[in-house]
């Protein structure tokens, strides 16, 4: 552990696997932990120089919770108490946490999480415990929400990278909100964004986006559920870049971490026929935001019919940038070298819910870590 630089964090529906690699070509995988426990989220948290895994396990026993490592795996601490716990009065219960996204270097103490029921939680103390953001789960447009077909959540959060104020969150069914004001307040922002499935195909509520990303120029992209779609205004409208694809269906929404213009998309046939077209799987990239797209399939399966979830992808912050996704077949794939080519990293594991990679920061192994710090 003490020589790897990269790390390759994989949950399934039993169990989370971590993979380590000194070089991204060579991989290490561990032995199985949470085993016959779904893990349907993980955050890295690397911001200050540490190290800091965290996992959402969802036991059917105990019910979900997060927990988290500082020293890759070897160890994991959770709050006696619970982590995400809803306040007495809501009357609700935590049914799955979906996503765990720490928040940008300024605010190092800062993790949000989005959970089932549709709901959306900020730590401050590096991830151990997480408060309900009222504003949200008291909102006006609560009652026009519904489940998609995986249920009622908030998926996706996307704090922007140079406003502290500014946060974007999407969830099935539901569509895109933004807060500008740090989660004080929220509006919808679904302009453009079809719903094809509703009596208005173009309503201001109720799509079911099934994954947003953020690029570095400020961006926003959209995989909807039958979609893709590019915001250049912070969400206010949202244009279709789907041309090009083989489909406007799927899952997965990747952006560049530092080349704006730059994503990945994995599509599907439809929502009938969730499977890669033609039963061949590929990842799309796009290097000039949606104009035009490139298929990328080196090295993966001719033939593959397992379907990629939303939170079953990934990138790294490395140069040139990995991407990574696995299947519900259980295969893990990486690319370093931007998606170009891929090699298998695991094979024949448990359906894959939620796959995140990153790039270590020096003397991992240590501890080192910080439950607040600066902006917290």
């Amino acid at each position: 552990m003490e020589s790897s630089r990269y790390l390759l964090a994989i949950g399934t529906k039993k169990g989370l696997w971590l993979a380590t690699s000194p070089d991204r070509r060579s991989w290490t995988l561990g032995e199985p932990q949470f085993l016959m426990q779904e893990i349907p989220s993980i955050g890295i948290d690397t911001r200050g120089g540490r190290t800091r895994v965290l996992v959402g396990v969802r036991s059917e026993h105990f019910g979900p919770t997060v927990v988290h490592s500082d020293d890759l795996g070897a160890s994991w601490s959770e709050p006696e108490e619970g982590s995400v716990v809803f306040p007495e009065g809501t009357d609700a219960a935590l049914e799955r946490i979906w996503q765990i996204r720490p928040d940008t270097e300024r605010r190092s103490g800062v993790v949000w999480a989005g959970a089932e029921p549709i709901s959306v939680w900020k730590s401050t103390d590096g991830g151990r415990t997480f408060a309900l953001n009222r504003a949200l789960w008291d909102h006006a447009d609560k009652d026009q929400w519904g489940a998609g077909a995986g249920g009622a959540a908030a998926h996706t959060i996307v704090p922007d990278a140079t406003d502290d104020s500014l946060v974007h969150v999407a969830m099935s069914t539901g569509g895109v909100y933004r807060s500008t004001d740090a989660g004080a307040s929220w509006t919808a922002r679904n302009h453009g964004i079809s719903a094809y499935f509703l009596p208005d195909p173009n309503p201001e509520v109720g799509q079911c986006v099934h994954k947003i990303a953020a690029d570095t120029d400020g961006r926003l992209y959209a995989q909807n559920h039958r979609g893709v779609y590019r915001s250049d205004d912070s969400g206010d409208t949202w244009v279709s870049i789907a041309e090009g694809l083989p489909a406007d269906f799927g899952f997965v929404m990747l952006t560049h971490p530092r080349r704006g213009g730059t994503a990945w998309v994995v599509p599907l046939v439809s929502d009938w026929e969730r499977i890669a077209p033609g039963g061949h799987l590929a990842v799309h990239r796009t290097d000039d935001a949606g104009s035009t797209w490139r298929a990328l399939d080196h090295g993966l399966p001719a033939v593959d019919y397992n379907t990629v979830l939303r939170d079953a992808a990934s990138v790294d912050s490395a140069e040139p940038v990995g991407v990574y996704f696995g299947t519900r077949g259980g295969s893990v794939y990486a690319s370093a070298d931007e998606g170009e080519s891929f090699q298998e990293v695991a094979a024949r594991l448990p359906d894959v819910l939620c796959v995140r990679a990153a790039a270590l920061p020096e003397g991992v192994g240590s501890s080192g870590a910080d439950d607040g710090g600066p902006g917290a």
